[in-house]
């Protein structure tokens, strides 16, 4: 079969085949043996019932360590639930968010916070703001005729 094909070609033939059967072979034992996987796991919530469900039905800032915090938020209708939110500098926070109605997004300049928003869905991101500030939080996804007016506050207090 590989008679008619040159000696280099047969050796580089060789070594490709063979290191896709060693990294098919890394693969697997980490896939399998190490019990490694991409991130699936998402959480999913009723999206006409998000603002019933706990912990959406009572949006807001919670501490649960020094300096660490859970932000429940609500993306709804051009607006951010809760609209303003104060944290002291240095603190790292757990975001959790959902909406109830279309796609929204969750942009912090300046950060590395850019969330997407989708109903149905608790998205969840962790950032620590190191800086004192004002950071303003928008919607980066098109949502409707409101979409500009779709803002909140993070104020950093030093």
């Amino acid at each position: 079969m590989f008679k008619h094909m040159p000696r280099y070609e047969k050796i580089w033939l060789t070594l490709g085949a063979a290191s896709l059967v060693v990294f098919l072979a890394i693969l697997g034992f980490m896939a399998v043996g190490l019990g490694l996987d991409a991130p699936g796991h998402m959480d999913t919530i009723v999206p006409a019932q998000a603002m019933q469900t706990p912990p959406f039905d009572a949006p807001g800032l919670k501490q649960i360590g020094e300096k660490e915090y859970e932000l429940v938020m609500l993306g709804q209708v051009f607006a951010f639930a809760p609209g303003e939110v104060n944290i002291p500098e240095g603190s790292t926070v757990h975001f959790r968010i959902t909406t109830p109605d279309v796609v929204h997004g969750l942009l912090i300049p300046g950060t590395n916070v850019n969330m997407m928003i989708v109903p149905g869905h608790i998205t969840e991101f962790t950032y620590t703001f190191r800086k004192a500030g004002d950071y303003l939080m928008l919607c980066n996804e098109y949502c409707g005729v409101g979409h500009h007016l779709m803002m909140g506050k993070l104020i950093v207090q030093a």
